[in-house]
């Protein structure tokens, strides 16, 4: 298997929270869907294209392109990509660009998956944010995707937005609930270095929720949504049985992706590439009919950590074996140990030859993979 990520750095406007790259404005827009088939084509060796089985569309927000810079995009995927073999084609979208047309017209490319950034249905939540749709204009647009015909579709929301409370939270969920979506990503807000967002706090202008209550909006998050029959697969993904997101699975995985466009990575399970955070550098390179990214080879301790911190955050865990097959009986051994002290405090739970945090142990799970993760210096 493997997996493509096309990024798509274009938004009409920032939001205050987000640390990704993107530029505020689609004046490229047609020279970069170029150089991204220009792109696939330079780098055709890196990938077996008979193997890919997902393609995410991610941003930014690709929904700001228009259906004819789609077509191209995904005309480019083609002369390459055995879509036969193809599971699960995702792309993201903003509530306030998605029509009934655009998505039929989406969904006519190949289109079968998508993920919308919700965030909140309460109206000055999203406000205060920076983001340009409104709680009304993010449920039309659900139904405008379901008379598209698009039958999976995601909705992602954070919690822990400035002015948020339990109420108007519980607000977010009931609303969601009522959309029966097939998947839902949610996200403890988190105030980045450079951010607008983290700007106004400074600058005591917005205060952020307190720890205790983003504790309780995301137990209340995961009690809500087992009730409705979703499964918390992932610490930040639920999704109704069968639904899980295939192209994210495949990261916790490990299956090697392909990421085209400014700011994308790619992983083939020794080497990482990371193309240039600038849509004019990275069109000049692939002009020039070259890659446009930087290399690294990763050593045998950051595959390790990499495997421990994408299964621990997944419901199926680490299975103990694997850890012994690559990296032999003493790495084995040195995390079941550490995991016995977790295991005791019922922060974690064995299940054959799979360990992994338990519901109890989520709220820690970032020291918890810490822990068993090797450093550097042990080497």
């Amino acid at each position: 298997m493997a997996g493509i990520y096309i990024h798509i750095p274009f938004c009409k406007r920032k939001c205050s929270y987000c640390d990704f790259y993107s530029v505020a404005n689609t004046r490229l827009a047609d020279e970069y869907v170029s150089a991204l088939v220009r792109e696939l084509h330079i780098r055709a060796a890196e990938i077996d294209f008979d193997c890919v089985t997902t393609i995410y569309i991610g941003g930014g927000t690709p929904s700001v392109l228009t259906l004819a810079q789609m077509h191209k995009l995904m005309q480019g995927l083609r002369e390459k990509v055995n879509f036969a073999n193809v599971r699960e084609v995702t792309i993201e979208v903003n509530p306030d660009d998605v029509t009934e047309d655009y998505i039929s017209g989406l969904k006519a490319l190949g289109v079968n998956r998508v993920s919308m950034g919700v965030q909140s249905f309460v109206d000055a939540e999203l406000k205060a944010v920076n983001r340009r749709h409104n709680a009304a204009e993010a449920i039309t647009a659900v139904e405008a995707i379901r008379r598209a015909g698009v039958a999976n579709v995601s909705i992602d929301l954070i919690y822990g937005l400035p002015g948020q409370t339990i109420e108007s939270w519980r607000h977010s969920l009931d609303t969601l609930l009522t959309l029966g979506v097939e998947h839902v990503s949610a996200y403890n807000l988190s105030y980045e270095e450079g951010t607008a967002l983290t700007r106004l706090r400074d600058m005591g202008r917005i205060t952020e929720v307190d720890e205790d209550t983003c504790v309780e909006m995301y137990e209340m998050l995961c009690s809500r949504l087992a009730e409705a029959g979703y499964e918390h697969y992932e610490i930040s993904n639920f999704a109704l049985p069968g639904m899980y997101s295939c192209h994210n699975s495949n990261y916790w995985n490990g299956t090697p992706y392909l990421g085209l466009g400014s700011a994308a990575h790619s992983f083939d399970g020794v080497v990482r590439r990371y193309n240039p955070m600038s849509v004019t550098a990275y069109i000049e390179a692939i002009n020039q009919g070259k890659p446009a990214y930087e290399w690294e080879r990763e050593e045998w301790w950051q595959m390790y950590n990499e495997m421990v911190m994408v299964s621990l955050r997944t419901m199926w865990g680490v299975d103990i074996t694997n850890i012994e097959k690559r990296f032999g009986a003493e790495m084995r051994s040195r995390f079941e140990a550490i995991a016995s002290n977790y295991i005791s405090r019922g922060l974690m739970a064995k299940s054959g030859n799979n360990f992994k945090i338990t519901e109890s142990g989520i709220m820690l799970s970032d020291s918890i993979i810490r822990d068993l993760m090797y450093v550097e210096c042990e080497a």
